[in-house]
């Protein structure tokens, strides 16, 4: 008994100490402001990227968030930015002690190995592992606002077309919270200000419709350096493009160097009523002092840190940011349409709104390699499936794994991983050959194995998809999209060249003409276990 009634009091002191969640009003209408859940008051982030390390969790790491935690207290902080967790530690600790000192929290959903690759974008298996992980880690925690789906991916106009891969990501992120039954959680975007491309990348992220839209929209911006003003930094222009948008924007970074120490005069412009009707605050960048020289602290051991004058100037500033907000009872959304589309221009935009990539399945992509007869030979390294996928891309038509973001068309199996599309591949071109012992050797790369007949859900994909691979999956997994069931889903193909398949797989491509000219000629021997 005396057991039960602790865990009642520990059970009720924990809902206690829970922040109120912040929400988006979107009632009737989807709203572009941020609001206490339990309250009227609208949200304004007051907020520190926190990071000590890429490959390092901060939140992990209950000794620093002690240290820590009080420091941004003091700085008013209201919300951290997280660009890496893992998704398998305990982020207990550090999540009470910024629950108790008031502090929310949006994480990235990517890791530095694990990201979309702007280079050659995919959205595939196991980055829809990853970011579920990610989700269902941190949506325990009440004071978890939301994620970004992607932080500077499109940097150019070559690298637009990126941004489909992005725009799935959010929708299937939007979808599996959904689904899960989770509470309301945002999926956004960080953008770098680029030029050329910034206002066709928010049209075309907030465009077509709700349900593959972001949810928030973050802007890295530095352009206000030392005592600029509204009018000469860009603000006043960023403010009027973004006056009609219909989700949150806030910087997702501020806080350029280019005059030390920095002197935060933004932040009154920031939170001033002008830019305070359009924009929801700001995260500045950043907490700790790196090689980069954006610190507020510098770390002198696990338990310590000194305070820099950049620290002294942030808090100085951000003491008088309040700005006045509206009343969510009273508010009504006047920006409820959706943006307009961009065109598809070889000068300007290269990702195409419809469709986007489809949403990963590792239960279909288990399916494929599970009827697949000629397999990649269980020896073969890794590293050479990319190698082996363009060569035998070489002799059969891969369409089924090509993926175009311009063109808008996806193979049914582009969202696989490596292993499972080369499965596809090496069976295709067997099966075309009828299946001679000869077009599944490939100099022992390949070999042959006893087949499972996809049945149910898995039957009707794969016709579908049909014998090429090019055909449209619309039938649902019975399993949740990208859950473990494929036996390979895991190997993701950025273990190899190329690294996705995106369009460098077709026939005629110079990628696979190159691998097929230089197995040729060593015989393929170049595919060595």
């Amino acid at each position: 008994m005396k057991l039960s009634l602790l865990s009642l009091v520990t059970f009720i002191t924990a809902a206690v100490a829970d922040l109120d969640p912040i929400v988006i009003k979107v009632d009737p209408f989807r709203g572009s402001k941020f609001f206490y859940s339990s309250n009227d008051t609208q949200f304004y982030l007051r907020g520190v990227a926190y990071q000590y390390s890429n490959t390092e969790d901060p939140l992990a790491d209950a000794t620093a968030c002690e240290r820590d935690v009080p420091l941004m207290k003091e700085l008013r902080t209201n919300v951290i930015r997280t660009y890496y967790i893992n998704p398998d530690a305990d982020h207990t600790k550090c999540m009470q002690l910024l629950s108790d000192a008031g502090i929310y929290l949006i994480s990235d959903l990517s890791s530095p190995n694990v990201s979309i690759n702007r280079a050659d974008p995919e959205w595939q298996v196991s980055l829809y592992s990853r970011y579920t992980a990610v989700i269902d880690e941190l949506q325990q925690y009440n004071n978890t606002i939301g994620f970004f789906a992607g932080n500077e991916i499109s940097n150019t106009v070559a690298t637009t077309d990126a941004s489909a891969y992005v725009k799935a990501s959010v929708r299937d992120m939007k979808s599996y919270i959904k689904q899960k039954g989770y509470r309301s959680m945002g999926v956004g975007y960080a953008t770098a200000d680029v030029s050329n491309i910034r206002v066709n990348l928010a049209n075309y992220l907030d465009c077509e419709s709700d349900d593959q839209a972001i949810d928030f929209w973050g802007y890295n911006i530095y352009s206000w350096c030392g005592n600029s003003t509204y009018q000469e930094s860009g603000y006043k222009a960023r403010t009027e493009e973004f006056r009609n948008y219909t989700a949150p924007v806030f910087f997702a970074e501020y806080g350029c160097n280019e005059v030390t120490p920095r002197e935060f005069t933004e932040v009154k412009a920031l939170y001033g009523d002008t830019m305070a009707e359009v924009w929801s605050g700001g995260i500045v960048y950043m907490y700790f002092q790196e090689s980069n020289d954006y610190g507020l602290v510098s770390v002198i051991d696990s338990t310590s840190v000194s305070k820099m004058k950049d620290f002294t100037s942030y808090s100085d500033q951000i003491a008088s940011a309040n700005p006045t907000g509206t009343n969510k009872a009273s508010y009504t959304p006047t920006n409820t349409a959706l943006q307009q589309c961009p065109t598809v221009a070889t000068s300007s935009w290269l990702a195409k709104a419809t469709p986007l990539p489809p949403t990963p399945d590792s239960n279909l992509c288990g399916c494929i390699y599970d009827e697949s007869a000629c397999v990649p030979a269980d020896d073969l390294k890794e590293a050479k499936y990319g190698t082996l996928l363009g060569v035998v891309c070489g002799y059969t038509d891969c369409s089924g794994l090509n993926s175009n973001a311009t063109t808008g068309k996806y193979g049914a199996y582009s969202m696989c991983g490596v292993k499972d599309q080369l499965a596809f591949a090496l069976n295709k071109y067997y099966t075309e050959q009828d299946k001679a012992a000869t077009a599944c050797s490939f100099s022992g790369s390949a070999t042959t194995k006893a087949t499972t007949s996809a049945t149910g859900t898995c039957s009707s994909q794969i016709k579908e998809a049909g014998t090429a691979g090019t055909g449209t999956v619309t039938t649902e997994s019975t399993a949740t999209a990208g859950s473990d069931s494929s036996s390979s889903s895991s190997t993701s193909s950025s273990f190899a060249v190329p690294a996705s398949v995106h369009s460098s797989v077709s026939v005629g491509s110079l990628q696979v003409a190159a691998y097929v000219a230089t197995a040729l000629l060593a015989g393929i021997g170049m595919i060595a276990l």
